[in-house]
């Protein structure tokens, strides 16, 4: 009933930004946490960032001050600013969300994850 779909993947130069959206759809009643995850070759699943319903925000340290996560409430769309990318930024990346998809049913959400690879 309820899905997270990802967009904004693809090649970029280092140096250069992308924009990642997450849109949830479906039955939803409410959206708790929201987060983005990332996962390179060979490594373990990371998490970059959060924020909660009503806009607070954590960065991992090997984000932090280059990428902004941000949420659009009335539209159930999460946000993913990346700048000033590197090479080791190259991951599939995912979102995540806490949905209320009934009253009073929470469940962890994921999205299909999408390709970020930075490379000249």
């Amino acid at each position: 009933q309820v899905q997270l779909v990802e967009s904004g993947g693809g090649l970029v130069q280092p140096g250069g930004s992308l924009r990642l959206s997450c849109a949830a759809s479906g039955s939803i009643f409410s959206i708790a946490d929201m987060r983005w995850y990332r996962q390179g070759p060979g490594k373990q699943r990371e998490l970059l960032a959060s924020i909660t319903m009503v806009g607070s925000t954590n960065y991992a340290d090997s984000v932090k001050g280059r990428f902004t996560i941000s949420r659009d409430n009335a539209e159930n769309t999460m946000y993913l600013q990346m700048n000033s990318l590197k090479p080791e930024d190259t991951a599939v990346y995912y979102c995540n969300a806490e949905v209320m998809y009934r009253v009073g049913a929470w469940y962890d959400y994921w999205g299909q994850g999408t390709q970020v690879t930075v490379s000249s």
